[in-house]
This record gives structure tokens, C-alpha cells and sequence, in this order.
């Protein structure tokens, strides 16, 4: 075996009913506590309502920042800083799906920092010290892994540039996962979200920095994941269904902390920055059957042992012919939950495949792929991909 290190400081609190624990787990961190989330709507029942309630009843002084958007822009997250700061927070809450757990780990950076957020991203010179925050999460979706990562993502528009912050101060101190709060969130949602629960796992299996470890969470992971994921597009209220898309999430989340993405998430990234519009799982499902085809000569043991969860037919074939097939095993998972998209549907126009070449590679992850993609490789797949 290769040796490895694997971390990871988050105190996970998962299973049904477990939101009531909201309370203890802010009181642990902090007195004073900044609720992140999106603005609220019917289709939450009440839940923001109730979490202010509950830390109320604790009397733990709460301000609520609504202002979350998918794609959380740079100003987002100063306005929430300066909500913190005024207010004196000492503890930041992000309730809700990727984006609003990225908002509140940025917003524990900035509050407490000079500068923004964006004056932190992981290749700054200047990095997040212990003035940080802690954060508290609490997810709503199975997607992001963002409740057990060291990674808050933000978009800067006015650069049309999507980066991260990454810092080991960034992992959430305690993180509930509770299914029951993921019974209304809808098909598409479930989809584009749940796909980024499968990308994570796959990437962090292929790459060539994983280890034993995070081989074994993100196998089970994907078998969870190929099951579930279907099952809870066709029926949101299927709470057994929740249930294991929330673990594969938490699984998948602890898979990429240590180990990482490869070139899915950085040409999605790339996606995400220059067209907001597109959800981040929306804009790995268009690429992925491209860089399969790309990619599956390079780990063919990898890609075969993937094939063979997606379809069980390929028990009999041989290591390389299962590698080439899992491509098409993929591919089919991805019509089966409806992200079977090109990328002239999500309205990426065919002259601009230049400038997103370009900006697919600015983010590392392709350098963890197994096959390093050169600027014609990713071109190409745009090509195909659109």
C-alpha cells in the first residue's frame, strides 16, 4: 500500500430529527450566531422560521442574512460580512444547500479579515488565519459535500471568474445531516445536485492522489449513488432514498477534502463563472460523457471498477473492454436522472468555446486527472460536448 494521510475535524451529526440540534451545536462554537441562507420561499416550510425559533429558545442571539444566490458572487458575501461584523458574530450558521455553506465560510474569512474573501483564495500569498470564524452547517441538499470540506466557492463577476477559497480553517467545526430536511427539495434540484455527489466520488477514485482510504468511501459512495440518486428524482418524499443520497454526500465530501477533483470540476468551474445560469451539477453532467471517452485508456482498472457498479452486466467483461463500456454505463445514468444536455441547450454560445478553453484551465484540478489535458484536449471536448 502507498502510504497517505487522511483528515478530517468535523464532527458529523447525521440522521432524521437530528435539526433540533442546531442549539448545542452553534452553542459549542460561539454567543452570538449569523444564519446563512437564501431568501426564503413556501417551498421551505417555514424551516429558516424554525431554526431561528429553536436558537431563540436556547437564547442564543441570532441575525438572519438571507442574501445567498446560487453562484455566490464576492458581493454576497461582503454584504453578509458586514451583517456579521455589525452585529458582532461569532459563530456563523450556513443553513441550506452549496451555496449558502460556501457563503458562510467565506463570510467567517472576510468579517475577520482585511480586504474580501476573494483576497484569500487558495493560491493567495495571504490565507485565512485563527481570527476565522467557526461555522456551523446544516445541509438541505445531497450535492455539494460542502458540510465536511475546507473549500468555499465564489464567483466574481466582474472577472466572470469561479474560484475557491481552501483552507483547513474552512472545514465546518459541526455539521448536521438530517434527510428529513431534503424531502422537498424538487426533481431538477435533486438531479444537477445529486450528480455532484457522483462526480465527487468518481474523481477522488480516479485520481491518482487518493488513497486506500478515500477508495473505499467513494466505491460506496457511487454504488449508493447509482441506486438512490434515480430513485429520488422519481420521488422526492422516498425518505430511504434521501437518506442514502445524504450519506453518499457526506461520503463523497470526506473523499474530496483529502484527495480532490480532477477535470470535470475545473472545466465546470470554468462553466459556472462564465455562465451563472448554469448549476455546477448541470454543467459537469454536459461534459462528462466527453471526458470519459477522453479518459478511461488512462485508468482503465479504475473506470472498469466504476463500470461494474453502473452495470452489473459488466461483471464478466475483461478490465480494458469494462473501461471503455463504463463510458456508455455513465452516460445512461446521465439520461436516466435527465441531465442529458449539450451544451448549445444551456445556451453557451459555440464562439465563446475559446475563452472557456481557456478558463477551464486555470483552476489545478486537471493536473490530478489521470490523462493531463492540454488546451486542444479541452477544446476537443468542448467541441463534442456542445
Amino acid at each position: 500500500m502507498k502510504p497517505f494521510s487522511y483528515h478530517q475535524p468535523t464532527e458529523i451529526r447525521f440522521g432524521r430529527g437530528r435539526l433540533k440540534e442546531v442549539p448545542s451545536a452553534v452553542a459549542r462554537w460561539g454567543g452570538r450566531c449569523l444564519l446563512v441562507t437564501v431568501p426564503d420561499a413556501p417551498e421551505f416550510g417555514g424551516l429558516f422560521g424554525k431554526v431561528k425559533g429553536l436558537l431563540a429558545e436556547a437564547k442564543i442571539p441570532t441575525a438572519h442574512f438571507s442574501g445567498v444566490i446560487p453562484n455566490p458572487t464576492t458581493a454576497v458575501v461582503t454584504a453578509g460580512a458586514r451583517m456579521a461584523r455589525d452585529f458582532q458574530a461569532d459563530v456563523v450558521l450556513g443553513l441550506g444547500g452549496g451555496s449558502s455553506m460556501d457563503t458562510a465560510k467565506a463570510i467567517a474569512v472576510e468579517a475577520t479579515h482585511p480586504g474580501t474573501a476573494w483576497d484569500y483564495l487558495f493560491f493567495r500569498e495571504n490565507q485565512p488565519t485563527g481570527k476565522t470564524l467557526p461555522v456551523v452547517a446544516v445541509t438541505t441538499t445531497s450535492g455539494t459535500g460542502s458540510h465536511v470540506t475546507q473549500v468555499a466557492v465564489v464567483t466574481n463577476p466582474a472577472e466572470k471568474n469561479k474560484s475557491a477559497l481552501y483552507h483547513p480553517l474552512l472545514y465546518p467545526r459541526t455539521s448536521i445531516v438530517d434527510p428529513d430536511l431534503m424531502l422537498t427539495v424538487p426533481p431538477n434540484v435533486t438531479a444537477a445536485t445529486g450528480f455532484d455527489v457522483f462526480a465527487h466520488a468518481f474523481e477522488s477514485f480516479i485520481n491518482p492522489g487518493g488513497s486506500p482510504y478515500t477508495d473505499l468511501m467513494a466505491l460506496e459512495a457511487l454504488t449508493i449513488v447509482s441506486k438512490a440518486l434515480p430513485a429520488a428524482v422519481k420521488n422526492g418524499r422516498d425518505l430511504e432514498a434521501r437518506e442514502r443520497m445524504a450519506w453518499a454526500d457526506t461520503l463523497a465530501g470526506l473523499c474530496i477534502s483529502n484527495s480532490g477533483v480532477t477535470l470535470p470540476h475545473g472545466i465546470g468551474m470554468a462553466i459556472g463563472g462564465l455562465y451563472p445560469h448554469i448549476s455546477h451539477g448541470e454543467a459537469l453532467a454536459v461534459i462528462y460523457p466527453a471526458i470519459l471517452r477522453y479518459s478511461y485508456r488512462a485508468a482503465p482498472a479504475k473506470f472498469a471498477a466504476v463500470g461494474r457498479i453502473m452495470d452489473r452486466k459488466l461483471a464478466a467483461e475483461t478490465g480494458r473492454k469494462a473501461a471503455e463500456i463504463s463510458c456508455a454505463a455513465i452516460e445512461r445514468f446521465i439520461r436516466k436522472i435527465g441531465l442529458d444536455r449539450k451544451l448549445r441547450e444551456l445556451h453557451v454560445p459555440e464562439e465563446e468555446l475559446a475563452a472557456l478553453a481557456l478558463q477551464s484551465l486555470v483552476l489545478p484540478d486537471y493536473r490530478n486527472h489521470p490523462k493531463i489535458a492540454t488546451l486542444e484536449d479541452v477544446s476537443r471536448i468542448l467541441g463534442e460536448s456542445h
